[in-house]
């Protein structure tokens, strides 16, 4: 018996701990970041903010490329923490997914509408 309860005991240390990490990632990916979206190297630059704001039901608000973030979700898991959204120019959806890693945050981004999908970068907003 106590050795069952000393199991359940440090089970649920456990279980606790990898909330309280998610919890740590998630503070690293909010914010305001600046994504690069330069199409070509030797291009002028050309970037665009993104507002991240994760809760803690894993929902994902703020806006990306000027547009309000719709039915956004994150996650932390295998090692990274990453974000998923959707945001429209007004004729189409555009899907968004992104990981931090490191100081940077590396996504790309999906118009199916318009035929593309393009990779960026973000460096974080001062």
């Amino acid at each position: 018996m106590q050795r069952a309860l000393r199991l359940l005991a440090g089970a649920g240390l456990a279980a606790l701990l990898p909330l309280e990490a998610a919890a740590q990632d998630a503070t690293g990916l909010n914010g305001t970041w600046t994504v690069d979206l330069t199409a070509k190297p030797g291009d002028a630059p050309y970037t665009k903010p993104m507002v991240l704001t994760l809760a803690t039901d894993g929902s994902v608000t703020g806006s990306f490329y000027d547009s309000k973030i719709e039915a956004g979700r994150w996650k932390t898991a295998r090692g990274r923490t990453c974000v998923s959204f959707r945001t429209t120019d007004g004729t189409g959806p555009y899907h968004t997914a992104a990981c931090l890693a490191g100081d940077h945050v590396e996504g790309q981004t999906w118009a199916e509408h318009r035929k593309f999908l393009f990779n960026w970068n973000a460096a974080r907003a001062n």
